[in-house]
This record gives C-alpha cells, sequence and structure tokens, in this order.
C-alpha cells in the first residue's frame, strides 16, 4: 500500500512537471487508470509518510467511507482542431457503490483544460456528468491533457483524458513596406 500511495505522488509529480507541454511522451507515461474504481479500506496513518510537505498536497482527501464510480468513458479524441479553437467534452459516470459519492475537487494538468464537476454528493446508483474544456490558445502538434479528480474512492483519485491534434495558425507575411 505505502509503494502505490508513493507512486501515485510520483505521477502526480511528474504531471505536475510536464503540464503545458506541447510534447506529450511524459504524459503517456501516466496514462494507466482503470475506469473503475473498486472499494477497499482506506489508508492507515502508518501507510503515509509521516511528514508530507504542505506544497504538495493540492486537494482536501474525503474521509469516511468509500464508494466506486464508474464511467462510459476515460478518454475523449477531441480529433483535429485549429489553435484558438475551444473544445468540451461531457464525461458521464455512475455511482456504482453502497455510499455517497463525493467529489472533492477535480483539476486539469494545465490551465488550458478547465473541469466543471458537480458539488454535491452522487447517490448509489446515481449518474452525473463532469464538464472539461480544453483550450488550445498557444499550442500546436498533438495534445494530450488530463483532469485529476479527487474523491471518496479508492484510489482517491481517478485521471480523465482529453487529447487531439491542434493545428498552428498561419503566421501572416512580413511587409516590406
Amino acid at each position: 500500500m505505502k509503494t502505490n500511495w508513493i507512486l501515485s505522488l510520483a505521477v502526480l509529480c511528474l504531471v505536475a512537471l510536464t503540464s503545458c507541454n506541447n510534447d506529450t511522451t511524459a504524459d503517456d507515461a501516466t496514462a494507466s487508470t482503470t475506469a473503475q474504481v473498486s472499494p477497499t479500506t482506506t489508508p492507515t496513518p502508518s501507510s503515509t509518510p509521516a511528514s508530507k510537505p504542505a506544497a504538495t498536497q493540492t486537494a482536501a482527501v474525503p474521509t469516511g467511507p468509500t464508494t466506486t464510480m464508474d464511467f462510459e468513458e476515460m478518454s475523449f479524441d477531441f480529433g483535429e482542431i485549429d489553435e484558438g479553437e475551444r473544445v468540451q467534452h461531457t464525461y458521464a459516470f455512475k455511482n456504482t457503490g453502497k455510499e455517497p459519492l463525493v467529489i472533492s475537487n477535480a483539476k486539469g494538468t494545465c490551465g488550458c483544460t478547465v473541469p466543471q464537476w458537480p458539488k454535491d454528493p452522487i447517490a448509489p446508483g446515481e449518474e452525473g456528468e463532469i464538464l472539461v474544456e480544453f483550450n488550445s490558445k498557444g499550442k500546436s502538434g498533438p495534445q494530450t491533457k488530463r483532469v485529476i479528480l479527487t474523491a471518496n474512492t479508492n484510489p482517491q483519485t481517478t485521471n480523465l483524458e482529453i487529447k487531439g491534434k491542434v493545428n498552428k495558425k498561419d503566421q501572416p507575411a512580413a511587409s516590406n513596406g
């Protein structure tokens, strides 16, 4: 369990260091996430590091009973767009557990990727949606961006992905006059 926690922290650091980078090679290393989050016991204090710097904690970690959630899809390919266009996609999910699902945070790995998520608990058996908008302004080439959800699931984070290709705008020709 301690190894999983350390690996998760390392993956989050890697994602943070590579955010807003047009090169998607580093993002591909963090692509492994399962579509179903299964319930297990919450980590005990002995399975977490004794001292964790406050700067590395980005979201409030839910406490209490855990639940599960299933997504219809966890990755969306928007195809090709022109630089400056915005793309939106809705990720549908269902609370498949026996406890209310509470998503405490959703954060894009880059400021160009903005999620909107339900702030109220999702009852067992109920469905919800997360809207993600990608702004391609200043981007070009292949893009892979992630949204990291923090919820009362185990593991506590789930990654959604939005990807595609951004065609660079043509630069106007310089005049000699």
